[in-house]
């Protein structure tokens, strides 16, 4: 499969003239499932932030490519004095040429492979999805019967005080609630889906009020990662469009 490669050689150029923002070697076992079979498996894997430290991304050696998969290099990239190469890799009767082969400083003999281009990923057996976790982020659900309070338009939505409070790193307080808390009347079924590395496949609500529709104003997991178990079913809305008061306090959107 062909794909257009211009933000993958702004990135190499980029990469081999300053450098990753931060690259560390992690222990994990990193695998990656492509056309059926396992394209790399290797616990010699590196976190590379390669803009910022939101996230970042595998970056896999050269040896740890299977016996199944085909790496072979393709052109060298303008701007890199032969430090990195566009790629190809092939499994089967499928390829992706969404890979970055580097050969010079702090990435040397280590391979970007698009995210995207790999059907599944897996840290040790447990399938993670978007992008790497960042081992420095962590997420805390604590329940709370402080009461939780959701409206919009000045409707009623929800109503709980026995909410899941979802504590991530860097990001807002978000409020999970049991699914009887819920005034159902004015929801129905979104067909989005978006997917987390923290928490998994998120299922969303549309909020019919006053004859406006609010589109996937409220998510929820039906099958959430191990770290996010408990929030199974529940329902988050999002803070930033409705009006939520805490223990009778409004926040800020």
């Amino acid at each position: 499969m062909m794909s257009n490669t211009s933000d993958l050689i702004k990135l190499a150029q980029k990469l081999v003239r300053e450098g990753p923002c931060k690259i560390e070697h992690t222990s994990r076992r990193v695998r990656g499932l492509f056309n059926g079979k396992y394209a790399f498996d290797t616990i010699q894997a590196h976190h590379v932030w390669e803009f910022d430290l939101r996230y970042p991304q595998y970056y896999v050696p050269l040896s740890s490519f299977t016996s199944d998969a085909e790496l072979s290099r393709a052109t060298a990239i303008d701007g890199t004095d032969g430090g990195a190469h566009l790629g190809k890799l092939t499994v089967g009767n499928r390829n992706s040429n969404r890979v970055v082969m580097f050969n010079t400083g702090q990435l040397k003999d280590l391979v970007k492979v698009d995210f995207r281009a790999i059907d599944q990923w897996f840290e040790e057996d447990t399938p993670i999805y978007c992008h790497p976790k960042d081992p420095y982020k962590r997420i805390d659900i604590l329940p709370s019967s402080r009461t939780i309070k959701v409206a919009v338009d000045g409707v009623t939505l929800a109503e709980s005080r026995s909410a899941l409070f979802l504590l991530e790193t860097m990001l807002r307080t978000r409020h999970y609630l049991p699914p009887t808390s819920v005034k159902w009347e004015y929801l129905t079924p979104s067909d989005t889906e978006t997917l987390c590395p923290y928490k998994g496949r998120a299922n969303y609500w549309n909020v019919n009020v006053g004859g406006k529709v609010f589109k996937d104003l409220v998510w929820y997991y039906r099958y959430p990662t191990s770290e996010s178990a408990p929030i199974a079913g529940y329902l988050c809305f999002y803070n930033e469009m409705v009006d939520v008061w805490v223990d009778g306090v409004k926040e800020k959107r």
